[in-house]
């Protein structure tokens, strides 16, 4: 089944980098896509830099919006298991395994704007 949303093989639980994180409810092959969804882009004026839930939007880093499915629950690591691409004109995104995933893993990915956020200080 294809839709906009598709999030079937992520569930959200208590992470070990605290408060909680998305994880994998079945093993996943390299390349593998692991969840698919939409964003809603916030109004002209929000000021992402402040706030750790929501995705940067634009290359010019002025546009933010919050994801559907797990997304907003994938926590950073510097040895991701995931990477998500953005369709900016669209409003989609993919989120594709880096590696072999196993079953009940966390799953990561380097966030876009970690190294230039204020909200990201403290994972720099």
């Amino acid at each position: 089944m294809h839709g906009l949303v598709e999030c079937k093989k992520v569930y959200v639980d208590a992470s070990r980098y605290g408060g909680v994180g998305a994880f994998a409810a079945c093993d996943m092959e390299e390349g593998e896509l692991v969840e698919r969804g939409i964003v809603r882009r916030l109004p002209t004026g929000f000021n992402g830099n402040e706030s750790p839930y929501v995705f940067t939007w634009s290359e010019d880093r002025t546009v933010w919006a919050i994801g559907s499915g797990c997304s907003t629950f994938y926590n950073c690591s510097t040895d991701p298991n995931t990477e998500m691409s953005r369709d900016f004109e669209n409003d989609t995104f993919e989120i594709r395994a880096l590696r072999p995933i196993s079953t009940g893993e966390e799953l990561t990915h380097v966030y876009k704007s970690l190294r230039w956020r204020t909200c990201f200080e403290d994972l720099r």
